[in-house]
């Protein structure tokens, strides 16, 4: 049975390294390809569109400001431009900051909730804003991002350019990454996620996860779904199986780019993580099961991306591991032997090279510092997604079962040593 069990999660565990490899593959072919696409787009932009952006804000008074001061700064027809601040239900100051920010700047306004339409999520702010939005393109950002001037207009590029595209998504950057060891670690993870899931999956099947920051979509998609599912945590991941029904995909064009604070401490990831780990759970049992309705079946493939991610993976990897453990002080008479440890050492290191290419992808990133971390990453970081996902899992079954309602799960912020942020802005600047 042990014998069995074995050869199972091996099985599971290669599999997805074998996916990540080709989609690792990938990422690298559209990294060399975007420059190409990026000048050929910049030389016949078309006539831009009008744009919204919405900022959902609920007691943001700590980095509400700097967003603003970024907003302001962006490069892009005014007359073209309104930036809605969604004040959702805040207790602190944010309201009076945006309000002080709109009065300075004629497209920059402030929509202010309160219950019982208000404090529900990210998604029902963004459902009010949506009703007071003009553009003919929406586009979403988070209350601690700070968009590089030229981010939406990448963004309103690529509708333009690319009308089978139902959405555009940019890149997003660390803004905290050197604050500390888990800045530095959130930093590689993002970074791999983006050129490894992103950008491998937007090349070999144009499909790419709309995450909850820089990223705009057609407001007549929108309005045909309906606008957010309030119901969803991961109301980004929710809203790209809706699009790719429609028969639109969303392309990756990292030319848009954001700088966004992460988490500094464990508590404060564990609580965003969780959010996501849900929230993609919640994505995977809403559309598992009622597969045989979408107009659009490949949605399959994401969908199997993320249900072999949160669930097959990672019982494959638990599994492993306990089998492991359990060898070490019972003798399990184990047939494959000596192999399993090959393969697990072999594991390591494509984990480690992945970690690396990513890495390179990225100007002054790939430094000795930050291989090594790579090497530590697989020890320690991983590792906690193993306890995160099954504490999410328990989570998610507890509150589906109880019905409980969708609230605010904000991550919380950090107070920004601003001069040494801005001086990273300028000097890190990535090789889009």
């Amino acid at each position: 049975m042990a014998d069995f069990v074995l050869y199972l999660s091996l099985f599971i565990i290669w599999f997805m390294l074998f996916y990540h490899m080709f989609l690792m593959q990938g990422g690298y072919l559209h990294y060399l390809r975007h420059p190409k696409t990026k000048a050929e787009w910049e030389a016949s932009p078309g006539e831009m569109p009008f744009v919204s952006i919405l900022i959902p804000a609920h007691n943001e008074e700590m980095v509400i400001a700097k967003t603003l001061e970024a907003m302001a700064a962006l490069r892009y027809p005014k007359e073209k431009l309104e930036i809605i601040v969604i004040n959702d239900n805040s207790g602190d100051r944010t309201g009076d900051i945006v309000e002080a920010w709109a009065g300075r700047y004629p497209f920059i306004k402030a929509v202010h909730t309160r219950p019982p339409h208000a404090g529900k999520g990210k998604s029902g702010a963004l459902n009010q804003g949506l009703v007071h939005a003009s553009g003919e393109v929406i586009a979403v950002y988070d209350a601690d991002n700070t968009p590089e001037p030229d981010a939406i207009y990448y963004l309103a590029l690529g509708l333009n350019n690319d009308k089978k595209a139902g959405a555009i998504v940019g890149k997003f950057r660390v803004l905290n990454a050197e604050k500390n060891l888990l800045t530095r670690l959130i930093n590689m993870e993002t970074l791999t996620f983006q050129w490894l899931a992103q950008a491998g999956r937007w090349f070999w099947f144009k499909m790419t996860t709309i995450p909850g920051t820089n990223f705009a979509i057609r407001r007549e998609i929108l309005e045909e779904l309906g606008g957010w599912d309030e119901k969803a945590l991961s109301e980004d991941t929710e809203l790209s199986f809706r699009v790719y029904n429609l028969g639109y995909y969303i392309r990756f064009f990292p030319a848009a780019i954001t700088w966004e604070q992460e988490p500094e401490n464990l508590k404060v990831w564990w609580k965003q993580r969780m959010r996501w780990a849900r929230g993609n759970e919640y994505v995977i049992g809403k559309y598992l099961f009622r597969f045989a309705g979408l107009k659009n079946k490949r949605i399959g493939l994401d969908l199997f991306y993320f249900l072999f991610t949160y669930l097959l993976f990672f019982s494959g990897i638990l599994l492993s591991h306990a089998i492991f453990i359990t060898n070490l002080f019972i003798d399990l008479e184990l047939s494959i032997g000596m192999v399993s440890y090959i393969l697990l050492v072999t594991g390591f290191l494509l984990f480690v090279v992945e970690v690396w290419l990513a890495l390179s992808l990225e100007k002054g990133q790939l430094t000795i510092r930050n291989a090594g971390t790579a090497l530590l990453m697989y020890f320690t970081y991983s590792q906690l997604w193993l306890a995160l996902v099954v504490n999410a899992t328990f989570a998610e079954m507890k509150r589906m079962f109880m019905k409980q309602e969708i609230t605010w799960y904000k991550t919380q912020r950090f107070q920004a040593d601003a001069g040494k942020q801005a001086k990273k802005g300028n000097q890190a600047k990535t090789s889009s």
